[in-house]
């Protein structure tokens, strides 16, 4: 199976940065893409962007473009999202997720991973 680890969140003030990494490991032969997602309590699990195997960016969710980039460092096995100017509403924890090549569902829903790391939380404070 496929590990996602999480790691680099922590308590940043409004318009500042933090970089977020997901290790991978298992069985990576067969995964499509992976992405980043954030959830907060009471709410569903919010899409931010993804990243193709091949490196092509998928589309970032419209309240974060501009602001975080998606990337992945083949050398060390890494998926990050660097985060800068955050704001308050950054506020949450952030999900590691991969995709298999069989999957049909769309990159920016749920449905569209089969793999997910436990997150790390952030928080911006004002």
């Amino acid at each position: 199976q496929v590990q996602l680890v999480e790691s680099g969140g922590g308590l940043v003030q409004t318009a500042g940065s933090l970089r977020l990494s997901c290790a991978i490991s298992g069985r990576t032969s067969g995964l499509s893409a992976m992405a980043w997602f954030r959830q907060v309590p009471g709410k569903d699990r919010e899409y931010v962007a993804a990243i193709r195997w091949d490196g092509e960016t998928v589309a970032h969710a419209d309240s974060v473009a501009g602001r975080f980039t998606i990337s992945k460092d083949n050398a060390d096995n890494t998926l990050r999202l660097q985060m800068n100017n955050l704001k308050p509403e950054d506020t949450a924890v952030y999900i590691c997720a991969a995709r298999k090549a069989s999957t049909v569902a769309p990159f920016t829903t749920t449905r569209g991973y089969n793999y997910w790391g436990q997150g790390t939380q952030v928080t911006v404070s004002s």
